[in-house]
């Protein structure tokens, strides 16, 4: 009576610690799920799992969930005599990465684009479209596509070119992780053939087409960005300044399409436009190598020049932890404050352009001194409350502040663009001559 008792209780205790304990799998089952795990992590980065790692198996690399030392020895020996990796994860296993697609025409399309940072590409071209409806000088409608075309182009060579070098801290950038060459939608020779291409194109189109000097400053442009700019992001907090003379030096290609001058001479000599009180003069009688006015192309490069720093500087402020991850020395984070400082120094800066700088040089009537300054005046109070007391909040205003003042300002210019009469362009033949009649029966 008391064995079978004994007996009867044994076999309760044995469910019941086999109940409790989770269940056993056999190690090759685990050390090959763990195994899978790691490759599948590879296979997202275009990398061969455990092929990367010659002779090598998950053991070796202490990859498996338990360490070696709690495994037995048998075990380890049954593990290292398997490391086959399985083809296919079993059924039940989430699949971490996706299968690539054959890079058809439209997805092409789309690759180059990513390539070219389009919106940025677009912004580069629409400055320099400016800078040709601004300038009092004629021009033809092939110069005005011929120069957006190599604009276009050089632009996207520069952008290719600076992905290309900078794969390595994209990938471990959140915001940048997904770029093509990081995720291997594209091979960096398409992606190098892409950028010499379009590196050729843009500055022989604009040299055939155009003129050489427009097209030396898209070279030196691609060079400036893809070399100096991209070289000292990673050692320099200057390579901010590098890039706002990038961004100021689109305006001048606008400038130059058209036939204008960039420096001083004796042909081409520097003349101030002041107001009509302290100078009584129709300016519409002035000949044209007046409205020629190297001041013009200065006053056009510090409205973008100056414009970057409350723009990248608030924006790079809200991705700072991404910087610091990538190992970029921008000012964000070594220095917060004088990043804040510097967006408000040029957003004030701002001021004098629009309201001096930019009339002086003929580009516009003097009423832009004053209608520019509600855009002007906006965009320093949000820079001020960035500098003052920072945070994300105040950034992030300042940053989409930025986003509408550059295209604000812009049509600010063409509305009091120097010598354009809107009511005759309105009016027409007809109506300019009721116009004028009226004028004068008044």
């Amino acid at each position: 009576m008391h064995s079978n008792l004994r007996r009867e209780c044994l076999i309760g205790l044995r469910q019941f610690v086999r109940r409790a304990s989770p269940p056993r799998h056999s190690l090759s089952t685990r050390a090959s799920f763990d195994a899978l795990k790691f490759d599948s992590f590879f296979s997202r980065n275009g990398f061969n799992g455990l092929a990367a790692f010659p002779g090598a198996n998950v053991t070796q690399l202490g990859l498996g969930g338990a360490s070696c030392k709690e495994r037995p020895s048998n075990a380890i020996a049954h593990a290292t005599a398997h490391p086959t990796v399985p083809a296919h994860p079993p059924t039940g296993l989430p699949i971490t990465y996706r299968r690539t697609h054959s890079l058809t025409l439209k997805r092409l399309l789309s690759v180059y684009s990513e390539l070219s940072k389009a919106r940025l590409t677009i912004l580069v071209v629409l400055s320099a479209m400016t800078s040709v409806a601004l300038s009092p000088l004629p021009t033809t409608l092939p110069v005005l596509l011929a120069t957006a075309a190599g604009t276009t182009f050089c632009a996207a060579s520069a952008n290719t070119l600076n992905q290309m070098q900078e794969v390595p801290f994209d990938a471990q950038m959140a915001r940048t992780r997904n770029r093509p060459l990081v995720r291997r939608a594209i091979s960096p020779v398409h992606a190098l053939g892409f950028a010499l291409g379009t590196g050729a194109a843009g500055p022989a189109i604009l040299w055939t087409c155009v003129n050489p000097t427009t097209a030396i400053l898209g070279a030196a442009n691609i060079i400036l960005y893809a070399g100096a700019y991209t070289y000292l992001k990673r050692r320099s907090v200057v390579n901010t300044w590098v890039g706002a003379v990038v961004g100021g030096i689109p305006p001048l290609m606008g400038w130059t399409a058209c036939g204008g001058h960039l420096l001083p001479s004796t042909a081409y000599p520097i003349h101030f436009f002041l107001p009509s009180f302290l100078l009584p003069l129709d300016l519409s009688t002035l000949p044209i190598e007046f409205a020629n006015n190297p001041l013009a192309p200065m006053a056009l490069f510090m409205i973008l020049f100056s414009w970057q720093f409350p723009h990248f500087n608030s924006l790079s402020h809200l991705v700072r932890s991404s910087y610091a991850q990538g190992g970029y020395h921008m000012l964000c984070v070594k220095n917060p404050n004088l990043n804040a400082l510097v967006s408000l120094r040029h957003a004030l800066l701002l001021i004098p352009v629009c309201s001096i700088l930019v009339p002086l040089s003929g580009l516009t009537t003097w009423a832009f001194a004053l209608t520019s300054l509600v855009p002007n005046l906006i965009c320093s109070k949000y820079a001020w409350a960035f500098w003052q007391l920072g945070g994300e909040q105040h950034a992030r205003k300042l940053f989409f502040a930025s986003l509408w003042y550059l295209p604000v300002v812009m049509g600010l210019m063409m509305v009091h663009k120097n010598g354009l009469d809107w009511m005759d362009w309105l009016l027409g033949e007809g109506g300019r001559d009721t116009h004028k009649a009226k004028d004068m029966t008044q």
